[in-house]
């Protein structure tokens, strides 16, 4: 086991041995999620022919977990080590996402197996993202914080470059079930990766004298999220910015595939043009967010939204000119997400208590996670009974919303440190 890294004077993250094994595994996982998508992506809606309320509820019940298991998860993460749960819960993601290709491969995959291949794969997710994002203190010290986020970022956005354009020239030759085999297999060699990580984790003290409760550990860190007064509009603006993205993720997935006929191919090229600028992002996350202020960086990043989704609803039917602006949609959209998450997740773990993070993060995560259920709902039925365009106008007018309150909050010129 290593030392913590806190009495250590802040530098680069990668550096640590223990940060660097730990960011190789989860960048291997992020291309595998990226690949998974566009794979799973094309199954439903080409393969399976998904209807658009069908697509909204697929990607619905990936989310599901989050709202049955969220804040129950973060409150046992906070009672024990970290990085047994996140090797388990990565093996057992990769066996949840076997199963689609093997059904697929035996003649007896349907939507209801994949929708529930899918909710056991985002169950194991509930515990993967409680883990990470309290584990992450124990490999860097504070001053550290917003640029391994931004490493991790840099990597996500990376894999979101890398995945869907692989992933879509695998599903184009090989076909969709292979793709997410290929998703599966990745994981299996993060979690032998994340074996390889050498941490002293933080043991947080309990109070000897109180019985452990779980609800009580829930409400703890419902009451920090809630009543803090630069975290709670912080968080109330994630809760609506998952509604539009999720809303908008669905909207354009029928449309690229459906109303635009783009081959799998192009989409995921599309998709990997926010991979591409969200490096961008994530590589300017920590100078912005010292300039500005983390809370400023967050505000800007979603300002950004609602112009990209504005591209896609003006994008033409037009085998060039509306490939070329969902790519420019995509780009602007992942800047946002790229420069958002860094300053974000190291503005959220640096004001709170150490012994608090697992259930904060997680009551966070819950929400957003339910926010994004209603979301997926909301944008497969607005596109069935209203059309694409409106939905799309929806999507922009809560991206709006989400933003402009934050600038209007206290949350404007907050700093982590």
């Amino acid at each position: 086991m290593t030392s913590p890294p806190a009495a250590t004077v802040p530098g680069e993250p990668l550096r640590r041995p223990g940060f660097r094994r730990y960011w190789s595994a989860s960048t291997l996982g992020f291309i595998g999620l990226a690949m998974t998508t566009v794979a799973v992506d094309a199954l439903i809606i080409n393969d399976l022919e998904a209807t658009e309320s069908q697509v909204g509820m697929i990607r619905a019940v990936q989310f599901l977990p989050y709202l049955l298991f969220g804040l129950i998860a973060g409150a046992l993460l906070d009672r024990r080590h970290k990085l047994p749960v996140l090797v388990w819960t990565t093996w057992g993601t990769a066996a949840a996402l076997a199963v689609i290709p093997v059904l697929w491969w035996l003649d007896q995959l349907s939507l209801v197996a994949v929708g529930a291949a899918l909710f056991c794969a985002g169950s194991l997710g509930v515990f993967t993202a409680a883990a990470q994002q309290s584990f992450l203190p124990d490999l860097v010290v504070r001053g550290e914080l917003v640029p391994a986020n931004a490493r991790l970022g840099q990597s996500m956005t990376t894999a979101q470059t890398v995945g869907p354009s692989a992933g879509g020239a695998a599903v184009s030759v090989l076909g969709a079930p292979f793709g997410i085999m290929i998703g599966s297999l990745a994981h299996v060699v993060s979690a032998v990766m994340l074996m390889r990580v050498k941490v002293s984790e933080f043991s947080p003290r309990r109070d000897e004298t109180q019985r452990p409760s779980i609800v009580r550990d829930i409400r703890a860190g419902v009451h920090f999220t809630y009543r803090h007064r630069t975290l709670t509009p912080l968080a109330l603006s994630t809760h609506l910015w998952f509604v539009a993205n999720s809303a908008g993720v669905t909207v354009f997935a029928l449309y690229a595939l459906r109303h635009l006929e783009l081959s799998v191919f192009l989409y995921g090229t599309t998709l990997a043009l926010a991979g591409i600028s969200g490096v961008f992002g994530a590589v300017l996350a920590p100078r912005i967010g010292r300039r500005l202020g983390e809370g400023n960086a967050v505000i800007l990043a979603r300002l950004l939204c609602a112009p990209a989704w504005l591209l896609v609803v003006l994008a033409p039917v037009h085998p060039l000119w509306g490939v070329a602006m969902l790519g420019l949609a995509q780009m602007v959209h992942g800047f946002s997400m790229g420069l958002d998450d860094p300053n974000e997740m190291g503005f959220r773990q640096a004001v709170t208590p150490r012994e608090l993070l697992g259930r904060v993060g997680a009551t966070m995560r819950s929400i957003n996670r339910t926010m994004a259920v209603v979301g997926s709902l909301l944008g497969g039925l607005a596109a069935g009974a209203l059309g694409y365009d409106a939905a799309l106008w929806g999507v922009i007018a809560i991206f709006l919303v989400s933003a402009v309150g934050l600038a209007l909050s206290p949350h404007r010129g907050a700093r982590a440190t």
